[in-house]
């Protein structure tokens, strides 16, 4: 067990600020910075001090409503503030520089609390190495423009190991951790876990409600959770899944309405470790959800290789899983918005028939492209 480590005593509950509620209803820039204000207001109000934000959330647009909700409003020791360097199209220091730079600009702060390197795995560590990632994180703490320095991770455990042999320097680790995701052999989230925990580096936990799709699952689900405690909500015993672990600095919410707030400041005031009763019941419902009946895609990605309009089979396949085990439709219309904001939407097929002619499991593709885009577009 970690003893007085980084974080120990910060409230468990972060507010992480990449699901904003917007005035158009869609995740972009258009934040409602009136009701992000309250929604503040009442987590700062219950004792909690935890900012999550980022470079590409909103645009942008969520370091700048960090601002004017919290920077603006509150003296600098009623907050920590967590912001992450985006490592597409680095080239050198100058890049790192510029984006820090605007950083700062946008929040109104004069450093941060916690700074990360954002979503590094096996495929970004040589970029890192060429530009001098690592190097430029660590120089920032010597500025004094950072207090404590580290990164997000999305990668298998092995590749977690490696980084954290390599780079003795690094004070916290924010991981993809909840009940659902724990034995998954791709997201890995135990073994990560405790990768962080033998290295003794505290953890930041992302994704604790899987992005909102443990909140409302499938009716087979939500009836073992109401069978076992009527009056706990499904969001309750997946916070509380993740605070039951030791080690954490913070278990981030990306909460967009002030409802969320209020339930999830609430619940995580008091909330005791898991019992084994309780996890038992948490395994019957992971084993539910893998009993439900999916689509047998493989992920193959046979169909895209002669599709004229470059539609992303396997990935809208894989959201109409997700769809049908957690139903979580908002969550799942930002996913597709992001993984065909570049064209190759479900609406593009034109019935060709190329992707069925190439599915080895003789998937009807085309009307489920037509499914999807009813449900996500």
């Amino acid at each position: 067990m970690m003893e007085n480590y980084l974080g120990k005593n910060t409230p468990k509950l972060g507010f992480g600020l990449m699901r904003l509620p917007t005035l158009s209803g869609a995740n972009d820039k258009s934040i409602d910075i009136e009701l992000v204000k309250k929604m503040v207001d009442l987590y700062i109000e219950r004792g909690y001090t935890y900012f999550d934000t980022a470079f590409m959330y909103h645009g942008g647009a969520s370091e700048e409503a960090l601002r004017e909700a919290v920077v603006k409003r509150y003296p600098r020791d009623k907050y920590t503030v967590t912001d992450k360097m985006p490592l597409w199209d680095i080239k050198g220091r100058e890049d790192y520089e510029k984006i820090f730079q605007t950083q700062l600009e946008r929040t109104g702060l004069e450093y941060f609390d916690y700074y990360f390197l954002h979503g590094i795995g096996e495929g970004k560590l040589e970029m890192l190495d060429e530009t001098g990632g690592w190097d430029y994180l660590k120089e920032l703490k010597e500025r004094g423009l950072v207090k404590h320095i580290g990164f997000s991770f999305h990668s298998p455990a092995a590749c977690l190991e490696k980084i954290l042999a390599a780079h003795p320097e690094v004070e916290l680790v924010q991981l993809q951790i909840n009940y659902v995701d724990w034995e998954s052999e791709s997201v890995q989230a135990r073994q990560c876990y405790e990768t962080a925990m033998k290295y003794n580096v505290p953890v930041t936990i992302m994704e604790p409600i899987r992005g909102g799709a443990l909140a409302g699952m499938h009716p087979d689900a939500m009836q073992i959770i109401k069978d076992h405690d009527p009056d706990k909500s499904a969001a309750y015993w997946a916070l509380r899944f993740c605070k039951s672990l030791d080690g954490l600095i913070a278990i981030l919410s990306g909460m967009s309405t002030l409802e969320q707030v209020e339930e999830n400041t609430r619940v995580m005031a008091d909330m005791p470790a898991l019992e084994p009763a309780d996890r038992e019941m948490l395994d019957k419902v992971v084993a539910k959800l893998d009993s439900l009946p999916t689509i047998p895609c493989t992920g193959c990605k046979y169909c895209i290789t002669n599709c004229p309009q470059n539609i992303n089979t396997p990935g809208i396949i894989h959201l109409l899983n997700e769809y049908s085990k957690y139903q979580a439709l908002q969550g799942n219309r930002r996913s597709y918005g992001m993984m065909t904001a570049q064209g190759g939407k479900a609406s593009d097929c034109i019935g060709c028939g190329s992707c069925e002619d190439h599915c080895p499991q003789n998937i009807k593709i085309i009307d489920l492209l037509k499914k999807a885009a009813e449900l996500f577009e």
